[in-house]
């Protein structure tokens, strides 16, 4: 069973501003939400996929993450380039949520030649915050 689909992160927050349903869940760790940054929109959960500094996977995520939303309801995943999200995808999906998306490129997307990381969420200037 395979996930609803991606986006790019401005067709994400697109779909997070005209459906009031839709939920950002930002699966990175605690340490990335502090010291990177986190994305603003009202309608965001923190959930980590997998905790640091260990990498354990977190047991309760899919019941954290669905916690009290429809099986229909749009579930749109972020992570920091598109993969952890694209994990938890699949797992949601074979909880029974249908439309459940990756956010493309994730908070922070790929290195670039100068080995930063300039694309993402934050690459696209779309609103977030670090504190």
């Amino acid at each position: 069973m395979t996930y609803a689909g991606d986006l790019t992160p401005a067709e994400a927050h697109d779909m997070l501003m005209a459906d009031p349903s839709a939920v950002l869940v930002d699966v990175r760790t605690a340490a990335e939400w502090t010291f990177v940054g986190r994305p603003v929109v009202d309608a965001a959960r923190f959930v980590e996929w997998t905790s640091w500094p260990t990498g354990a996977p977190n047991p309760a995520f899919v019941a954290d993450a669905g916690n009290g939303l429809d099986s229909d309801t749009p579930i749109i995943l972020l992570c920091r380039s598109g993969v952890r999200s694209v994990a938890a995808a699949h797992a949601l999906t074979a909880a029974g949520h249908s439309a459940v998306y990756n956010v493309l490129e994730g908070f922070e997307g790929d290195h670039d030649a100068d080995d930063h990381r300039t694309g993402g969420w934050k690459g696209a200037g779309l609103p977030w915050t670090q504190r």
